[in-house]
């Protein structure tokens, strides 16, 4: 069930959107050689519960840490560890933040030091993605409209979109309806009504779309060992332009 979010409502998921927003930049900027995963999602626990938040993740159906940190051939859901981040690599960072009875929920993928000039058109071309499907995020649209123009304008620039995973709804919980793909199915889906709150979010692989999931039962890898990218905001309905409630990270 779809759930059309009051003024009241929506002005708490502006604050969970803001600390989400900030937790994300946070991450970002800890993307550099020779720091650990596990050092990210350390800090980023820090942040949110500093920020009278809790961590949307942590112990999520069974989820062990408060942020997602997928590198190079991971697409989502990679645990935090040991793992040492090194020149190259490209690192997604997912994070959510609840506060006040109300979920924010963001991604994007960031450069470790100097990257591939492919790895780098991968990153560029997720992130607009999303802003192509933006476009659509008003009311009297629907879901396949935003799904249409994300996936065009990826497979116009010759990667391809994850089909396993999807956005969806979000609000008091993580993970409400509807969901929103990033390709278009044959299916209905609905139509964009003002409350409504989604996250979309593009999960983009410089290969062929295939995925599988490591023995851990989270980590998600191309079935190709390609590179993949990842970005999301939470996106309000509103009666005219669209609202993002995750705040972008710095540079947008």
């Amino acid at each position: 069930m779809i759930t059309l979010k009051s003024q009241q409502e929506i002005e708490l998921m502006r604050r969970a959107g803001k600390i989400t927003a900030a937790a994300r930049a946070l991450a970002g900027e800890m993307v550099t050689p020779g720091v650990t995963t596990q050092e990210i999602d350390k800090a980023v626990f820090r942040f949110i519960k500093s920020q009278g938040a809790t961590p949307s993740f942590l112990h999520y159906h069974g989820y062990p840490a408060s942020v997602c940190v997928s590198v190079n051939d991971e697409i989502i859901h990679g645990i935090p560890g040991k793992r040492v981040l090194r020149e190259g690599d490209i690192v997604s960072i997912d994070v959510g933040a609840f506060k006040d009875g109300f979920h924010g929920d963001c991604a994007a993928t960031f450069p470790c030091g100097r990257i591939s000039s492919e790895a780098q058109r991968l990153i560029a071309v997720t992130r607009q993605s999303f802003f192509e499907g933006l476009r659509f995020a008003r009311e009297g649209y629907r879901v396949p409209d935003i799904s249409r123009a994300v996936q065009t304008y990826v497979e116009q620039n010759g990667f391809s979109v994850v089909r396993e995973y999807v956005g969806h709804g979000v609000g008091r919980a993580m993970h409400e309806d509807p969901e929103v793909p990033n390709y278009v199915e044959s299916r209905q889906r609905p139509r964009l009504l003002r409350g409504m709150t989604i996250a979309v979010e593009p999960m983009v692989n410089a290969g062929g779309a295939g995925s599988y999931v490591l023995p851990d039962g989270w980590t998600v890898k191309t079935a190709d060992g390609s590179l993949s990218a990842h970005y999301e905001n939470t996106i309000l309905i509103t009666d005219g332009e669209p609202e993002l409630l995750t705040l972008p990270e710095p540079g947008e």
